[in-house]
């Protein structure tokens, strides 16, 4: 049985009595006493000290900072119910642009929704949150607290429960023994029913609305744009480097090698100096493969259906390609062309297949490419690195990656990624 999420959850398991939610209701109920003092402090006395520095500009800034004020006791509220929610309270509130100055950032801020209804909430919970929580919880930890101290408490003095007067440590250990558990599980029920609506109230003024959902949504999806485009200038950077410069570096060595081996007589010498050319030429085409595999040129000039067959040319066994796809944005081209290549790699690698077969076409503006092999299967995504990094490529940019293959065989890779960045 999976843990609850929510108090609400766990008020409706068998186990709650026995598990730490009762506690946890309890913790939450007793830390709004203290908390929510310290708000309504906090908002009176701002408030009273703005209107005293009114007539001064300082007191118009403190009185216009009251949506800060309340932004700042909604953060710490949605951090105490992480007590009740175990998932916590979302911010509602945006991601601060870049670049923006300090003054900027406080009328960003303060002028957001979101910091107006933790103002709101910020009133509610001191003024009647808070009173409640102590009334209700307090009282139910009263109740407890001299049921366990019965015994000590019957040993100096007669207790009157009701009807009962308890006058020795016996009587006192057999009420505690007969009631406490009836005491500890009604309260347990009763506070976990009230803080579970405290913690309602909270998420519903101090959690995000559908179009801030969607607003997160976006700025996550575009910080992860951000990142591709980031990896894709860094791949690029290498390449550059690696072309223009390591790559001429070794045609210079080679051809200053050759040269050499020329003018040299038969002997030692000579023979070092051959050896060290074939070292220096297998670098070199070790270098070009390594610059292809990064992002091959034929990739950048033809497309995706070119790169593609290139790959499969290389191939020990049989491809078959049955391509369908025009010319998309480059970073989308890169992760189809990679997962490709690391399909069919890894066929060629592990799958002991005979025959394979590509296809890709576009579907409502996603794009479809199938990896097919009638290999030994088992193949996970998991497995490795390559097919995981590949999937957390696909995932920046909207798209899936999924793996079906079953012991024995076949295996079926499927790719789908949306036509367009952001969508």
């Amino acid at each position: 049985m999976d843990d609850p999420k929510t108090v609400w959850a766990a008020l409706a398991s068998p186990r709650y009595l026995i598990s730490s939610w009762p506690w946890r209701v309890y913790g939450y109920l007793l830390s709004s006493v203290p908390a929510g003092a310290l708000a309504l402090g906090v908002l009176i006395g701002a408030a009273g000290i703005g209107a005293l520095l009114s007539p001064i500009f300082i007191g118009i800034i403190m009185m216009m900072a009251f949506p800060l004020i309340g932004a700042g006791i909604g953060w710490f509220e949605r951090w105490r119910a992480g007590l009740m929610l175990v998932d916590g309270i979302k911010s509602p509130h945006a991601k601060l642009p870049l670049g923006l100055t300090f003054r900027e950032r406080y009328k960003f801020r303060r002028r957001e929704q979101a910091s107006m209804r933790a103002l709101g909430y910020s009133v509610v919970y001191a003024v009647f949150v808070w009173p409640f929580s102590a009334l209700f919880g307090g009282l139910g930890v009263a109740v407890l607290l001299i049921t366990l101290a019965t015994p000590f408490l019957a040993e100096t003095d007669d207790v009157v429960m009701w009807s009962w007067k308890i006058n020795s440590i016996s009587e006192g250990l057999l009420f505690t023994v007969l009631f406490g558990p009836l005491f500890f599980a009604v309260s347990s029920y009763l506070l976990g029913v009230i803080a579970g609506a405290e913690v309602e109230l909270a998420k519903a003024m101090l959690g995000p609305r559908q179009n801030e959902l969607q607003r997160n949504l976006a700025e996550i999806r575009r910080s992860r744009l951000d990142l591709v485009d980031a990896f894709e200038t860094e791949r690029a950077r290498i390449e550059r480097h690696l072309h223009d410069g390591v790559q001429q570096r070794l045609v210079g060595l080679t051809m200053t090698l050759g040269l050499a081996e020329l003018d040299l007589p038969e002997g030692e010498g000579r023979r070092l100096v051959v050896k060290a050319h074939s070292e220096a030429e297998a670098a070199l085409a070790d270098l070009r493969a390594a610059v292809r595999g990064i992002h091959p040129r034929v990739l950048v000039d033809h497309g995706i259906e070119a790169a593609v067959r290139e790959v499969a040319d290389r191939m020990p066994l049989p491809v078959v390609l049955s391509l369908s796809v025009p010319r998309l944005p480059p970073p989308i081209e890169a992760a189809a062309y990679f997962v490709v290549s690391e399909a069919l790699s890894n066929v060629a690698k592990h799958a002991q297949a005979t025959t394979c077969e590509v296809t890709g076409w576009i579907d409502r503006d996603q794009l479809v490419i199938n990896v097919r092999d009638d290999g030994i299967g088992g193949a996970t995504l998991g497995g490795g690195t390559g097919l995981t990094g590949l999937v957390t490529r696909l995932d920046a940019l909207g798209g899936t990656l999924d793996v079906d293959s079953p012991p024995g065989g076949p295996t079926r890779l499927r790719m789908e990624c949306p036509c367009r960045l952001g969508d």
